[in-house]
């Protein structure tokens, strides 16, 4: 299992840029830059009230591409400049980053102690020291932190030519500590600068197996096996009904619905990220039949 750890990521911040090409587009540079920045500046604020950060860019190399960027502290002579400075900017960044692109449509395990809060996904494990945890919920309260990191995410998703984004804190490394698929980066873009709410829903186009089905035009749940899981879903497609009632398709356990999942998502709070609550097949687009027909009973 790949282990990553956040708390690794502290004054300095490798971004890492995935492309065919060992170079990126100066305005999707720039823009992604002062996203961050902001979104640095917005958490330093929370983290740090006695101190400023300058972001400041100390190089750009191959690899795909990757530009190095540390955070410089400087006191503000206030009330809270005697506090230490806590060097965890950039750690709050990609956390929150990480954590609001786990994919969606697979089980996440979390385990909490008193010094580190573990998140299981898959074969991935990502272990967040608990004092960046903290400053997540904090952080993830300002529309300038959300909006800093949504302007960035929404400048490389406009580049076609950036395949995915990830993060390190070492300019040496070949590899990201944390990547981000392309497919995922509208998590960031689409979510993060709309008002906080505790529910939401998507939509994806996705194959189901059926597992058991529900012959009759109901709110009842059909059974399906879908990436490795298993779940419960009705099926509003009264063309779908439509179909099946004139014997125009066949049903059987183990055949594949091509559909249009919608998936309702609840906040957890204490995370910073949205899990799957329930869903609902809301158009069946086609049909794939087993080799084998087996009859089923009607339920």
């Amino acid at each position: 299992m790949k282990t990553i750890k956040i708390g690794d990521i502290e004054n300095t911040f490798v971004i890492h840029f995935g492309s065919q090409y060992h170079r990126i587009n100066a305005y999707t540079l720039a823009s992604a830059l002062v996203g961050l920045a902001d979104a640095a500046k917005s958490a330093n604020a929370t983290i740090n009230p006695g101190y400023e950060i300058e972001v400041v860019v100390e190089a750009l190399t191959e690899g795909s591409f990757k530009a190095t960027v540390r955070a410089v502290y400087s006191e503000t002579k206030n009330l809270f400049s005697s506090e230490p400075v806590k060097a965890i900017a950039y750690s709050v960044i990609g956390a929150f980053i990480y954590q609001h692109t786990l994919a969606p449509d697979q089980v996440i395990n979390i385990q909490t102690t008193k010094t580190e809060v573990v998140i299981e996904q898959g074969n991935t494990r990502i272990i967040v020291p608990r004092d960046v945890h903290e400053a997540i919920q904090e952080v993830d309260k300002s529309p300038k932190f959300r909006k800093g990191i949504s302007d960035a995410m929404r400048a490389i998703e406009a580049d076609p030519d950036v395949t995915s984004i990830g993060f390190s804190n070492d300019s040496k490394s070949k590899e990201p500590t944390i990547p981000v698929p392309r497919e995922r980066f509208y998590l960031l873009t689409t979510e993060l600068d709309k008002p906080e709410e505790n529910n939401r829903e998507l939509i994806e186009l996705t194959d189901l197996q059926i597992m058991r089905a529900i012959l009759e035009r109901s709110n009842k749940m059909w059974q399906f096996g879908w990436n490795g899981i298993r779940i419960s879903a009705p099926i509003s497609d009264n063309r779908f009904y439509d179909k099946f009632f004139s014997h125009r398709i066949t049903i059987a356990p183990g055949d594949i619905l091509r559909v249009k999942l919608k998936i309702r998502q609840v906040l957890n709070k204490d995370l910073g990220i949205y899990l799957n609550s329930s869903y609902e097949v809301i158009e069946v687009v086609d049909h794939i039949e087993r080799n084998q027909q087996i009859q089923i009973e009607d339920n």
